[in-house]
């Protein structure tokens, strides 16, 4: 017992969250080269060069230069195993970083120095304290022109309602940014290579007593960091890591992923301060990482990552006890016994056969087509962790075959990327071999639906928007398509079996939800019941 406490003390897991084009990936990428999981730093800048950041590992992600799918990556740094859950920053996949949050035991809040809190970053620190999540911030891209450091700070406690201290503070602004500052130990790091960062970025160290350090800069930067200093010191607030932990108060770093200024720094101050793995929620009460039994839930399904091999990888965090190759586990939802005979650890799409693991740990399993989000396994128990619950989609289309020749790997492709949770399928309550409708959060959705549908499974779709913004799931007593149809919705049917209604607006469904009291409706799908096996 005393090696598994051990490895989990050890373990650091996070996600990094923020709005689109803060630097998201240019940070992953950059966490990597510090910790020496990588030896140069790609650049996702640049959508036609030849490198692209190692996190975006799908075709589509480096012809667009975004990340459209959350990827993990895992290393060992300064005795620590890190696992970080990069995650997409468009809205339009927000149901993926959503999933992935669910596996995290802290968050890394992302800030563009120029635009400060934005929308999704809002969106996405809500659920992180909705959780209980602890939050550390990285105020990105000082090395451009942006806003005061006082000024975002003081938009982070509004904004957010949380309370934030500064761990370090920038020396210089936009391209006079030349170092920071760390409060803790009154420390001096001064940058001195340029570029883009592709490699470690050469700096020097010492203090305000130091005159090799003041000399090297200039007299009006010294001076404002000795004023800004003084403001600080007459806050008065103290650090308290108990608040971090209960996610009411973020510690605040400062830097430029893109150049590698204070990315070295944050990184050795967040493995010491972030989480070790923690208890999880189950149908049966907390489940502690110390608990013996081997238990864990898949947050994350991902198909193709080998396109060669045609693989299905589900990805699992370990809640509890140790993960071994070649063991039996219980298939809770069908109580059904599979054998774990391969495992994977991954750098992105790079994955190597991985023996053993522990609890916070991400691994990858083949799924032969059992696997669905949220599912949970264990080695002998019957119990369950807390749904993964699905976002409801405001956008919908019906899918047609443009080559019915191709149908099989039509409904192949369309049957695996809906259980990934890319999209979400339904049918006509009358089964048949009619055209599939999907529901997404967001346009590019479709988008990446269309085109994995057609480089991953040679299958040419159209699509066929529909008028419909609002779906909810009808529950009641002697159901059918007919008590639910009206000139102005569509009824439908999930994968479960369950009555999913489109409405045009938010009128329609309310003037419906009032006419019709009988039926019940749930803005997401009924959770699906465990089998009864021990």
């Amino acid at each position: 017992m005393s090696q598994t406490i051990n490895e989990i003390t050890r373990r650091r897991t996070f996600a990094i969250i923020s709005h689109p084009d803060a630097g998201k990936t240019t940070l992953t990428e950059k966490l990597l080269l510090y910790g020496g999981a990588v030896r140069l730093a790609g650049t996702v800048k640049s959508r036609k060069a030849k490198q692209h950041a190692v996190s975006d590992w799908m075709e589509l992600e480096k012809q667009r230069g975004i990340s459209v799918t959350s990827s993990v990556l895992q290393f060992e740094y300064m005795g620590h195993k890190i696992n970080i859950l990069d995650t997409p920053g468009h809205q339009d996949f927000s149901e993926d970083t959503y999933r992935t949050l669910m596996a995290a035991d802290s968050a890394v809040m992302l800030i563009d120095a120029a635009k400060g809190v934005e929308e999704q970053t809002k969106k996405l620190f809500h659920v992180c304290r909705k959780r209980g999540i602890p939050i550390f911030t990285f105020i990105n891209k000082m090395d451009r022109h942006g806003r005061e450091p006082l000024d975002l700070l003081d938009e982070i406690e509004k904004v957010l309602d949380i309370k934030s201290y500064p761990m370090n503070w920038p020396i210089g602004r936009g391209r006079e940014f030349t170092g920071i500052y760390e409060r803790a130990t009154s420390k001096i790091e001064l940058f001195s290579g340029t570029g883009h960062g592709s490699t470690i970025v050469p700096t020097s160290v010492g203090d305000l007593a130091d005159p090799a350090i003041v000399d090297a800069m200039s007299e009006p930067i010294y001076n404002l960091l000795k004023e800004d200093l003084e403001l600080l010191d007459m806050a008065g607030d103290a650090f308290d890591q108990e608040m971090v932990h209960r996610g009411e108060l973020t510690p605040v770093f400062f830097g430029s992923a893109l150049t590698n200024f204070g990315v070295g720094a944050f990184l050795e101050t967040f493995i010491e301060l972030a989480p070790q793995p923690h208890e999880k929620t189950s149908n049966i009460g907390v489940i502690q990482p110390e608990h013996p039994e081997f238990s864990g839930f898949v947050f994350k399904i991902q198909a193709n990552m080998d396109p060669s091999h045609r693989d299905r990888i589900a990805f699992v965090r370990i809640c509890s006890g140790i993960f071994q190759r070649g063991m039996v586990v219980k298939h809770v939802p069908t109580g059904k016994s599979i054998r774990l005979s391969q495992s994977k650890q991954f750098m992105a799409q790079d994955a190597t056969t991985i023996d053993e693991a522990y609890p916070g740990d991400i691994i990858g399993i083949f799924d032969p087509g059992i696997f669905r989000i949220g599912d949970t396994i264990t080695e002998k128990s019957s119990f369950a962790y807390e749904a993964i619950p699905k976002f409801q989609p405001e956008m919908f289309a019906r899918v047609h075959l443009r080559d019915a020749m191709k149908r099989k790997q039509f409904v192949k492709g369309i049957e695996q990327l809906t259980e990934e949770g890319a999209v979400q399928k339904f049918r006509s309550p009358d089964i048949g071999l009619e055209s599939p409708i999907i529901g997404a959060v967001g346009i590019l959705q479709f988008e990446v639906l269309q085109y994995r549908l057609t480089h991953e499974y040679g299958v040419d779709i159209s699509l066929d928007y529909l008028p419909f913004n609002i779906a909810r799931w009808a529950t009641g007593e002697n159901l059918t398509p007919k008590s639910l149809k009206t000139v102005d919705n569509l009824v439908l049917k999930d994968d479960d079996d369950n009555f999913v209604v489109l409405f045009r607006n938010e009128w329609a469904f309310n003037w419906e939800a009032q006419r019709n009291t009988k039926v019940t409706y749930l803005e997401h799908p009924p959770i699906r019941q465990l089998a009864d096996a021990t």
